[in-house]
């Protein structure tokens, strides 16, 4: 048995699912195996089932917690703020992966929209101890996410469940007409001094990485290399994210054949 068609059969167990989800893995010329969809299971299965995973997160929150407890002490003219992302930064959503792959299916938005308004994600490895560590440090902190607004009333209830601070309206930036967080980071930035931001997405902490191509994306972590660790906290994500869009050149209607076929063809292997 193939390790995709274990990993199928785990997932299918633990999501609860009697759908069946085997399919053969083919020859060289038809591999049989759709990128797109047992991609998306496996990387949940890292995602849900390794301790290196979780151990992954916790280094990211450890981290956080360190420069946290550093910038306590440091002198500042406004309140200071932390900026967080909310999905695969401290809100685990690989049920809503798992379950459109046993579906044969990718990202959708209604689909999504279904899964937020249940607001029953589970929290990532060391991110509530976190959270709390800054408030009790006088640190106020945002939700600045790209849900819609549409989703505010689940994603406010998926907070208060695990009672993670200001949860409120004030604190719970919503996506509005774009993708990018730039213009809401500078809008908190006239009344905070944003002294840290926590993202699974590099466009998370800076418009340098906003709708940049593979190159400059890489060219632009070297630019700001003294930065993670320290003002950026970057949790990961293998699920999705900027580096898939930037692989598809923005183009995420393709369809799942077209973008398996660009990731055959860019792969590299001997």
């Amino acid at each position: 048995m193939s390790r995709i068609l274990i990993c199928l059969a785990l997932l299918t167990v633990s999501a609860g699912s009697c759908r069946p989800a085997a399919k053969t893995v083919g020859t060289a010329n038809d591999p049989g195996i759709n990128l797109i969809i047992d991609g998306k299971l496996w990387a949940s299965f890292f995602q849900q089932r390794s301790a290196e995973y979780r151990a992954l997160c916790q280094q990211a929150y450890n981290i956080a917690s360190l420069r946290v407890n550093e910038l306590a002490v440091r002198q500042s003219l406004r309140p200071m703020a932390i900026v967080t992302d909310i999905d695969e930064t401290f809100l685990d959503n690989s049920p809503y992966a798992v379950r459109q792959a046993l579906a044969g299916r990718d990202y959708e938005q209604s689909s999504w929209a279904e899964w937020t308004a249940r607001g029953m994600a589970d929290t990532l490895q060391g991110a509530l101890p976190f959270f709390r560590l800054a408030v009790s440090r006088g640190i106020a902190v945002f939700y600045i996410t790209n849900r819609e607004e549409s989703e505010r009333q689940g994603t406010l209830a998926n907070l208060k469940k695990f009672d993670f601070p200001f949860a409120d309206d004030e604190h719970l930036v919503m996506r509005t007409s774009t993708s990018s967080k730039e213009s809401r980071r500078v809008a908190l930035s006239e009344k905070y001094d944003i002294v840290m931001l926590l993202g699974d997405n590099l466009a998370d902490f800076s418009s340098i990485f906003d709708k940049k191509n593979e190159t400059d994306r890489a060219s632009a972590v070297n630019a700001a290399a003294a930065e993670f660790g320290h003002r950026f906290i970057l949790l990961p994500n293998p699920v999705y994210g900027g580096w898939e869009e930037s692989f598809y050149q923005f183009n995420m209607k393709r369809t799942s054949a077209e973008k398996d076929s660009l990731i055959r063809h860019s792969l590299k292997g001997y």
